[in-house]
């Protein structure tokens, strides 16, 4: 089991805010380092540097550290240590299976009735994600393609759908992490938007649909090759 892992938080303490409570925003600030790999696989999460990291005590870390083994992105072993879990591709293949079908069936709905002010919605968020596309800034690139996917979701009328495919997709979105830097990911998410943008645009709800699909499977058609190059991280 390694060492703490948090020297890369230390260097951006996160800032809480007074107004809110602290244990849902160190569970923020956690699965985001989690998810973005920024705390990888392995890496120990000690309650008491945590706390005195974020400037809290330990129960709101206690709490947070919970609500994230409920996630499955943390191993808790009583009275030893917390551990950022590996990835896990059994539940990446449920959560992708459960995304999927829901946005397949939005990308369906939103082009039997397309607006005008949806399309130019996503043309500007694509145009925004394709600026990010040769670039380095992996977390940027991602929180453009959240935004593009949760624009669709609140079109369609789901918002709370999208919070909950999120909370049950850490292990997929991992994996999606470890994939972005691979030779020609990033375009062919781009690409992949901008073909699901045309069929909404165009009133063709079955080729949204199959766009959506085919979008959506990419990571998981490599996950093998995922495995392989990084063994320590994926289960």
């Amino acid at each position: 089991m390694q060492a703490p892992v948090l020297a890369a938080a230390r260097r951006r303490k996160p800032a809480l805010d007074p107004k809110r409570q602290a244990a849902p925003q160190v569970f923020e600030h956690l699965r985001e380092a989690i998810v973005s790999l920024e705390l990888a696989p392995g890496a120990v999460l000690a309650r008491a540097e945590l706390a005195q990291m974020f400037g809290v005590s330990q129960t709101p870390v206690r709490d947070a550290l919970i609500k994230l083994n409920e996630e499955g992105l943390v191993d808790i072993f009583p009275q030893h240590a917390t551990v950022v879990s590996r990835i896990d591709v059994a539940s990446a293949l449920q959560a992708h299976f459960l995304r999927k079908s829901v946005e397949a069936e939005i990308a369906g709905t939103l082009a039997a009735h397309p607006t005008e002010l949806l399309v130019a919605q996503l043309r500007a968020q694509l145009e925004a994600q394709s600026a990010l596309a040769n670039g380095d800034d992996y977390s940027q690139f991602i929180a453009a393609d959240r935004e593009f996917h949760r624009i669709m979701y609140v079109a369609a009328g789901v918002p709370d759908l999208y919070d909950l495919i999120r909370r049950m997709s850490g292990h997929v979105d991992r994996l999606r992490r470890l994939h972005l830097p691979a030779a020609g990911k990033a375009k062919a998410v781009v690409r992949d938007h901008k073909r699901i943008v045309e069929a909404i645009a165009a009133g063709q709800p079955e080729e949204a649909r199959e766009r959506v699909r085919e979008h959506l499977s990419g990571t998981l058609a490599q996950v093998e090759q995922i495995r392989a190059a990084h063994p320590d991280y994926v289960v």
